[in-house]
């Protein structure tokens, strides 16, 4: 029998056994543990939903200002799509812990929520039904045995007393023998008295006894009873912990990325795409648009015509922002020299345009010019003119050979013959910034002008 009573256990474990009258209390604050268990699991689960969004929030935004950061940096070609990559991952990664989120409080907190409302019923006076069922089936089990322990513990204080009644005749009667001034007459009624009390005392061991035995075959029905109760609340128990092994597992599944067949293929992607990236193709790429791989307008030799107009057929203005000016490069025969800026695919990376290391966290601000970034200088150019260019000092004078109508805002006119300064050498695109003697600055092609 389960409830059976060890003798070899503590006084301690006694007292405070199952059996003892009231010890059941326990049991059944089991259940309303239950339903307090339910709510903190609930609060766990919300409280993991928050983190996995804001983990997935963070993984977003890094990789969308990374992104930027690549785009509009120096990395080009497939080593460039291989770093993107990584934010393509994140972004795939913050994709599945939403998912993560969107599992845990859709699906397991609601689970936990649906079986809570269908196993605790409260009562209108409060408490739960199940509480209230498990504490007045245990009250009926025991009151019967609780009664005849409470018989039993009354005649066990009675014979108790007699017992000491007894003794304290006795010890009347002794010293009363020794006394010789006690009368005959007195020491026989103290003898008396001991007679009294010790048949008291067999009375009172009797009925102790007895009520002893009465108690003793109450007892097997008691156990019984009470166990019937306990296994009903034990069953309830079993649902909820074989519930709570049964939500965990599902709680496993929907933390557990690694059993996710898309988690797995967004590192196959990964790792993909930078296996991809081709060295030798980002060097031949690099040499065809900045290196020499370009096309150059070689000079050539042109009779001079004082009659001959020049003028630009097509000119393409790319980009021009606040970080640089990208244009297309002309010639006055109005072919295009060079294709700037046109990077397809491969980069953002702009030709003038003054970087920063806004990319990098433990260096100071660097700021590279056009002509360091894309070598605009001459090296072959004279000493004179190199000293002069870049906008340094008060540049350098030069003369228009031919006359020039500038078609944007930001470009100059003048008539063949006019003398202006140049601010900046020539750029990737064959643009050079100039001031005219009227003080207006702007942009004109470099090989419009000679030097005085």
């Amino acid at each position: 029998m389960s409830g059976s009573y060890d003798e070899t256990a503590g006084v301690d474990d006694a007292t405070d056994s199952f059996w003892e009258v009231g010890n059941y209390k326990r049991v059944v604050k089991r259940i309303d543990d239950g339903h307090r268990l339910c709510n903190d699991l609930m609060n766990c689960l919300h409280e993991r939903a928050k983190i996995e969004k804001s983990y997935s929030q963070q993984l977003t935004d890094w990789s969308k200002r990374w992104r930027q950061l690549i785009e509009k940096g120096p990395q080009y070609g497939s080593v460039e799509r291989a770093w993107l990559a990584v934010m393509t991952e994140a972004d795939k990664v913050s994709e599945l812990h939403q998912d993560v989120k969107n599992g845990l409080l859709n699906e397991d907190l609601e689970k936990v929520k649906n079986w809570q409302k269908d196993s605790y019923h409260k009562q209108m006076m409060g408490g739960f039904k199940e509480t209230k069922e498990a504490d007045e089936g245990f009250k009926k089990a025991q009151k019967p045995w609780a009664k005849k322990l409470k018989e039993m513990e009354t005649a066990k204080k009675t014979y108790h007393m007699a017992c000491k009644e007894e003794k304290l005749a006795a010890t009347r009667e002794a010293n009363g023998k020794a006394d010789a001034s006690v009368t005959a007459d007195q020491q026989k009624k103290l003898h008396e008295k001991v007679d009294k009390c010790k048949q008291d005392s067999q009375k009172a061991k009797e009925k102790y006894e007895k009520s002893l035995e009465e108690l003793g075959k109450c007892t097997p029905q008691y156990m019984e009873n009470m166990e019937q109760v306990f296994d009903l609340c034990q069953q309830m128990e079993v649902k909820r912990l074989t519930f709570l092994k049964e939500v965990l597992l599902d709680i496993k599944r929907h933390l557990n990325l690694t059993e996710n067949q898309s988690y797995a293929t967004v590192y196959r992607e990964l790792e993909r795409t930078v296996l991809a990236a081709n060295t030798q193709e980002d060097l031949k790429w690099f040499s065809n648009t900045h290196g020499p791989g370009m096309p150059m307008n070689w000079p050539q030799f042109e009779e001079y015509n004082p009659d001959l107009t020049h003028t630009i057929t097509k000119k393409e203005k790319v980009k021009k922002t606040n970080e640089g000016v990208t244009l297309t490069n002309v010639n006055p025969g109005g072919e295009n020299v060079a294709q700037a800026g046109d990077r397809g695919s491969v980069s953002s990376y702009d030709k003038n345009q003054t970087y920063q290391t806004e990319w990098s966290d433990d260096e100071q601000p660097t700021t590279y010019s056009g002509s360091e970034t894309n070598g605009g200088a001459n090296p072959f150019e004279e000493e004179s003119g190199r000293s002069g260019g870049g906008g340094g000092g008060g540049g350098v004078r030069v003369r228009a050979l031919y006359d020039y109508d500038g078609q944007e805002q930001d470009e100059l006119s003048f008539k063949a013959g006019d003398e202006l300064t140049k601010l900046e050498d020539e750029d990737g695109q064959g643009w050079c910034k100039g001031r005219l003697d009227n003080g207006r600055q702007g942009l004109y092609p470099a090989n419009y002008v000679e030097s005085i």
